[in-house]
């Protein structure tokens, strides 16, 4: 599986925001987190970085 997870990055460190994540889509207003079970979440922010190898998505405040 190449699923990730996502991470709010905030001045205390990483809050993870959803497990298991197959899709990442940028939208005007932030980005929209599709997990592989359906689940949907909008995060008000900005993707920061990707780490494939850990298999991680960042996303900063907007």
């Amino acid at each position: 599986m190449c699923e990730a997870n996502a991470y709010y990055m905030e001045e205390a460190g990483e809050v993870l925001v959803m497990e298991a994540v197959d899709r990442v889509e940028p939208e005007e207003d932030g980005v929209r987190l599709v997990s592989i079970f359906g689940e949907q979440k909008f995060i008000k922010g900005v993707i920061h970085s990707l780490s494939l190898v850990d298999h991680k998505v960042y996303i900063l405040p907007k």
